[in-house]
């Protein structure tokens, strides 16, 4: 076992720069955008509270360790939320740049969820420039994500897990369309209208008479379940082909600006995901009902399409309770901020 578990973690250190440049799998498939600390960075946390625990050596080698999760929390999430968990590295854990990639290595939503709730661990999180591989079977203590949908809390339940939810940052959950299309604003009924397939053209918005076409998200995905429930509320989303259902938000984001096929287009995405981590020229962002996704309208509550992210953890963990509690405290909003997320007030 210690010799298999030596290979493991050899591949793996060779793996991190190659998926640090151009990963195939996970969040980091979805980021084309290059997220470091912002101008002006400042380091707020210098306590102790928040640690990683002892690495031990492997044997038979001298630059290659295990580590130890200590009182920092093993995490997992939305791509979205991958800036956010960098922050928090670089706050309590001091980790350089070159580190972020190995050691955030988010699985997107659906299967962040499931590893919270079954228990399971996040594997191959390493610390390249320690030669550090992190306990890979410490189970997930907080996953940072978009709200899960019912089957992602029916799982939970089933499992006999109660998860605690807590609001940590306001985003805008948005709808995009090709820059030349000179429609700026629908409303919450035209966007529900246009899903249920009532509209052929975007002339029955003012616009022209180029044809519509309505992308959608993989079942499951953070965004299609804000589609389904925040926005659709209940009411049959058209069933499209499988060409019209984006894999990951940087395809919507291509198709929608591609400026052969994507005049028509509209689809729907993240604010904080278009503005930072994905190349998002060649399209714009709608206003709903008139209003625009500022700053003020997200904290206030005025753009409809509102949404928090929030950190998650099972009930009755303390240690992770204390760090979510910092989170969403002075401090950790002031990070959050930092991050270039918009923080609760």
């Amino acid at each position: 076992m210690k010799k298999l578990l030596c290979v493991l973690l050899i591949c793996v250190m060779g793996m991190v720069p190659a998926l640090a440049e151009n990963p195939d799998t996970g969040s980091w498939s979805q980021i084309n955008q290059a997220v470091g600390k912002g101008e002006g960075w400042t380091k707020l946390e210098t306590d102790d509270t928040f640690r990683l625990g002892e690495k031990k050596p492997l044997e038979g080698y001298d630059d290659l360790f295990i580590g130890d999760w200590g009182t920092y929390p093993s995490m997992d999430g939305s791509t979205v939320c991958v800036p956010m968990a960098m922050e928090l590295a670089r706050q309590w854990l001091g980790l350089e740049e070159g580190d972020m990639n190995g050691f955030v290595t988010f699985s997107t939503t659906p299967y962040a969820y499931d590893r919270l709730t079954q228990g399971k661990a996040n594997p191959l999180v390493t610390i390249k420039s320690q030669g550090v591989m992190m306990d890979d079977t410490h189970p997930i203590d907080l996953v940072l994500a978009t709200y899960p949908n019912a089957d992602e809390r029916q799982a939970a339940a089933d499992a006999g897990v109660e998860l605690v939810y807590v609001p940590f940052c306001c985003d805008a959950f948005v709808f995009m369309v090709n820059e030349l299309n000179p429609v700026d604003s629908l409303t919450v009924a035209q966007i529900q209208e246009i899903y249920m397939g009532q509209h052929a053209t975007w002339a029955d918005f003012g616009g022209t008479s180029q044809a519509l076409t309505a992308y959608q998200r993989p079942h499951g995905s953070g965004s299609q379940t804000a589609m389904e429930e925040m926005v659709m509320q209940g009411l049959k989303i058209q069933k499209v082909e499988e060409n019209y259902v984006s894999d990951g938000m940087a395809d919507a984001v291509a198709q929608i600006g591609n400026y052969d096929n994507g005049i028509g287009a509209i689809g729907y995405s993240y604010l904080y995901y278009v503005n930072t981590l994905v190349e998002s020229g060649g399209i714009k962002v709608l206003a709903i009902d008139g209003v625009s996704p500022t700053a003020e309208n997200l904290q206030s509550g005025a753009y409809p399409f509102t949404v928090n992210y929030y950190a998650v953890y099972r009930k009755g963990d303390a240690n992770t309770e204390a760090f979510v509690n910092w989170l969403v405290g002075e401090e950790g909003q002031k990070a959050v901020a930092q991050a270039g997320y918009v923080p609760l007030k």
